[in-house]
């Protein structure tokens, strides 16, 4: 405790008041408030007139620069200031009540600090936990779908094969193909892959090292269902272009094009040219069934194989999936 007295409020204190005083501690009593604290004398003006006026007064944690050890610290004090009364009646000083809180409040404030880096992590792990989750949902779902596909390549290519040994041919080049695109979908992303990477992908054994294929189009991201099944119809695709069309002579070529409309509207393009002249075959095997059907519901669209008599075309108007599809 200390109290101020008089006219220039002369200070006067008690031992426990002594640590707060630093180097002022020899020079303080008796001495005028406003000397013995000048650097903390603005912030505490007003609730030196309050006391003087007659009315107590209280502060919690009042934050004070001082030099009161020779440098400028950050301190925190509470404190009430309250009137005293000479033999008249009449306010003649005030008593101050004070307990420095400075390292109170720094205690307080690493508390705040460490428990919100406490929830930082928490609410971290807690994200990381979430993307575990949609990672083995997606991996789960993706694995169905690919057995679903296997199922399908190795049952329609058997029943179609003019072999065992042909079968089996097929059926391992069509699963390399899965392979690949899967690769690219695990490298890439969890949940989807770059169209130019899948259709480079599918047609790499194709390529003789001539400038024969040609792709054009802007970057489009498919999920990966989208981005199995396109990928199996580029591989049927140039399966077939190598062994009966463009890609079977010197001079033939293939241009793939394809286009992101305005919203999800997609379009994917083969064209063949240059190549034998094409006649349209009496049965239609399973990967042209793979190339119409499978890829035209992957897409929510229409397919098409057209074996114009200048070069196979194949057209594809779809929809994309969704950003929201490719994150959940």
């Amino acid at each position: 405790m200390s109290f101020w007295w008089g006219d220039d409020l002369l200070q006067f204190h008690n031992d426990a008041y002594l640590p707060m005083l630093g180097n002022r501690v020899d020079h303080s009593v008796g001495r005028p408030f406003r000397e013995v604290w000048p650097d903390v004398w603005d912030a505490v003006y007003p609730f030196i007139q309050t006391a003087l006026s007659g009315e107590g007064t209280w502060q919690e944690n009042l934050p004070l620069v001082m030099k009161r050890h020779g440098y400028e610290e950050q301190t925190y004090w509470t404190f009430s200031y309250s009137p005293l009364y000479d033999d008249d009646g009449r306010v003649a000083g005030l008593l101050n009540t004070v307990t420095e809180t400075t390292q109170a409040v720094a205690d307080r404030k690493g508390l705040e600090e460490a428990y919100l880096d406490t929830q930082k992590h928490l609410d971290e792990r807690a994200r990381y936990e979430g993307e575990l989750k949609l990672l083995n949902r997606e991996l789960a779902h993706r694995m169905k779908n690919t057995l679903s596909m296997v199922q399908a390549i190795v049952s329609q290519s058997l029943r179609n094969a003019s072999s065992v040994a042909d079968a089996s041919a097929i059926i391992a080049a069509r699963i390399q193909t899965l392979a690949k695109a899967q690769d690219l979908l695990t490298g890439m992303s969890v949940t989807a892959a770059e169209i130019t990477a899948i259709t480079d992908a599918a047609l790499a054994p194709h390529r003789d090292g001539a400038d024969r294929i040609q792709l054009t189009g802007p970057s489009v991201y498919l999920s990966a269902q989208q981005a199995l099944g396109l990928s199996l119809a580029v591989h049927e695709l140039a399966t077939n272009a190598t062994k009966y069309g463009a890609l079977s002579v010197p001079q033939g070529r293939v241009d793939i094009t394809w286009s992101h409309q305005s919203g999800d509207d997609f379009t994917f393009d083969w064209r063949e040219s240059q190549g034998p002249h094409v006649v349209e075959p009496t049965r239609r095997g399973f990967g042209s069934r793979l190339t119409e059907r499978i890829v035209s519901d992957l897409f929510k669209g229409q397919a098409k194989i057209d074996f114009a008599p200048d070069g196979v075309a194949f057209s594809l108007v779809g929809k994309l999936h969704q950003m929201a599809d490719l994150e959940h």
